[in-house]
C-alpha cells in the first residue's frame, strides 16, 4: 500500500515537473483568424497609386474608410466597399518592402484576397501610357549571378558550378512548361531563380514565376466587359490587355537594351518593382491574388528622358477605374456573408 502511494505521489511530481519545464509554443506563430466574411486588401506602391484609390473611395457613397491604424510605419485604412470588408495599405516601392509589407498585412487582418493596382513600365512596345497590363504571370528578372569574362574564349564567361546546373535544369524544365523564361545572359548578368519554401514542401524548390489566381483573372476580364470605357484625359480610349508575363526587380527600368532582353526572356508585358514578390508572399500563404499594373512611361524604349513623372498620376487613376470594376465583380462573386 505505501508503495503504491509513493509511487503516485512520484508520478505526481515527476508530471508537474514536466509541465513546467515543458514550454508552451501556443502562443507564438501567426494569429489564427476567426473571422467568418474575411476581408479585400486593396494594395499599392506608392504614393500617387493611393492618392488615385483614396480620391476614387471619397466620390462615393457606399465606400468608407472608418478607421486608420499604423503598425511599424505603415497605415492601414479599414472600412468598406459596398458592404465588402477592405484594408487599404501601400507597400513601399521595391521588393523588400512589398514582401515585408504584405506578409505584415496577413499576419495582422482576416485577409481572403489581395488586389493590387499600381504604375509600371511598358515592354511590350504596343502599350502607351495610361494602357493597362493584367499579368497572369510575374517573374522575378534580377535575381542573377554576376560573372567573370573567360580569358581564354571570347564572350564566354567563367560560370560557378551550381549554376551550370541550374541551367541544365532550367532548359529541361522548358520543354514542358512554356511559360519557363528562355534563358539568356546580359553581358556579365546570368538570370537564375531563387528557392521558394512553402508549408508541406519537403525542400526548397526553384519557382520560375507566381501565377495570379485564375478566378480573379476571369473577374478581371469580366469587369472589362461590365465598365464604362476607360478613356485617357485626351479622350482617346486606353488598351487594355489581360494575360501574359510581368517581370519584377529592385531596379527602375530605363535602358532600351534591357527591355529588349525582358521581351527576349521574359516575353514581358510590363516591368516594375514589387508585384512577385506581393505574389510569392500570397502563394505562400495561400491567399488569393491578382495585380492591375497601367503604364506610366516605356522603361527605357521611349526617345529622350523618361517621363514617367509627367504619367504615374494620370497611369493610377486608369488603373483605379478597372480597380473598381474588378471590387464590383467580387461583391456579385463573393457577396458578404
Amino acid at each position: 500500500m505505501k508503495k503504491t502511494i509513493f509511487n503516485i505521489l512520484l508520478l505526481i511530481v515527476m508530471t508537474t515537473v514536466f509541465q513546467l519545464n515543458a514550454e508552451d509554443y501556443s502562443q507564438y506563430g501567426p494569429k489564427k483568424f476567426s473571422t467568418n466574411n474575411k476581408w479585400t486588401a486593396i494594395v499599392a506602391a506608392y504614393e500617387p497609386e493611393i492618392n488615385a484609390i483614396d480620391h476614387a473611395f471619397a466620390q462615393l457613397d457606399d465606400a468608407e474608410i472608418e478607421k486608420t491604424l499604423t503598425f511599424k510605419g505603415v497605415k492601414y485604412q479599414l472600412g468598406h466597399y459596398k458592404g465588402e470588408p477592405v484594408v487599404i495599405f501601400t507597400t513601399g516601392i521595391s521588393v523588400p518592402n512589398a514582401a515585408m509589407t504584405i506578409q505584415m498585412a496577413l499576419d495582422y487582418f482576416p485577409i481572403e484576397r489581395v488586389v493590387m493596382m499600381g504604375i509600371a513600365g511598358a515592354i511590350n512596345p504596343e502599350f502607351h501610357p495610361g494602357d493597362i497590363a493584367i499579368p497572369e504571370r510575374w517573374y522575378f528578372h534580377d535575381e542573377s549571378v554576376y560573372v567573370n569574362p573567360d580569358p581564354e574564349k571570347s564572350g564566354a564567361f567563367v560560370l560557378p558550378d551550381y549554376y551550370e546546373n541550374a541551367l541544365e535544369s532550367y532548359q529541361q524544365r522548358k520543354l514542358n512548361d512554356p511559360n519557363s523564361p528562355a534563358y539568356e545572359n546580359f553581358g556579365f548578368i546570368h538570370p537564375e531563380e531563387m528557392a521558394v519554401v512553402k508549408e508541406g514542401w519537403d525542400s526548397p524548390q526553384q519557382m520560375p514565376y507566381f501565377s495570379a489566381t485564375p478566378e480573379l483573372v476571369e473577374l478581371t476580364k469580366k469587369a472589362i466587359k461590365n465598365i464604362k470605357p476607360i478613356l485617357m484625359p485626351s479622350g482617346n480610349p486606353i488598351n487594355i490587355k489581360v494575360g501574359g508575363n510581368g517581370v519584377t526587380g529592385s531596379v527602375f527600368l530605363d535602358n532600351a537594351q534591357y527591355r529588349q532582353w525582358l521581351q527576349r526572356v521574359y516575353d514581358a508585358q510590363v516591368a516594375e518593382m514589387e508585384s512577385a514578390a506581393v505574389g510569392q508572399v500570397c502563394f505562400v500563404n495561400d491567399i488569393d491574388w491578382i495585380i492591375i499594373r497601367s503604364v506610366s512611361d516605356l522603361a527605357g524604349g521611349q526617345q529622350g528622358k523618361n517621363v514617367e513623372n509627367v504619367f504615374d498620376g494620370i497611369a493610377s487613376g486608369t488603373g483605379t477605374k478597372l480597380l473598381l470594376g474588378l471590387l464590383d465583380e467580387i461583391i456579385l462573386t463573393y457577396p458578404t456573408k
